[in-house]
């Protein structure tokens, strides 16, 4: 249970961390251009702060708890890669369903930002409590 929590708490500052730093910069150079208006100049924080809490919860309990147990690294990039993909595909392609003048490109730009972040994420996390706990 201490691992996980810890984990739990890697995951979300790691995760919050990389993306944040993402988004200072392509909110300005890459989403509003491409989605121009659609942006909202605020967003909404409780929405925001929800998802930056569910999301690693999520990528530990199926991704990082499991390859946690012997360690694997490679497979816990791996893994959390896949992870982003399908989290970040779900909602790039429900938008672009559902959304008018949702880019084609934001598509393609947030679901490969979506694997590298999950996957990095992951993998660290694996690394530090491998670190850590000396497993």
């Amino acid at each position: 249970m201490k691992e996980t929590l810890t984990a739990l708490t890697l995951a979300f500052l790691i995760f919050l961390i990389i993306d944040g730093i993402w988004l200072s910069i392509a909110v300005k150079y890459i989403y509003r251009p491409y989605l121009g208006d659609i942006i909202s100049d605020k967003p909404v924080i409780w929405a925001a702060v929800l998802f930056y809490l569910l999301f690693p919860i999520g990528l530990t309990l199926v991704v990082i708890n499991p390859t946690m147990i012997n360690g694997d690294i490679m497979k816990a990039m791996f893994l959390g890669a896949i992870f982003g993909l399908v989290a970040y595909g779900t909602y790039n392609l429900t938008n672009m369903a559902t959304v008018k003048n949702w880019a084609y490109q934001i598509v393609i730009i947030d679901m490969i930002w979506g694997s590298l972040l999950t996957g990095i994420t992951s993998g660290l996390t694996v690394f530090l409590i491998k670190l850590f706990y000396n497993n």
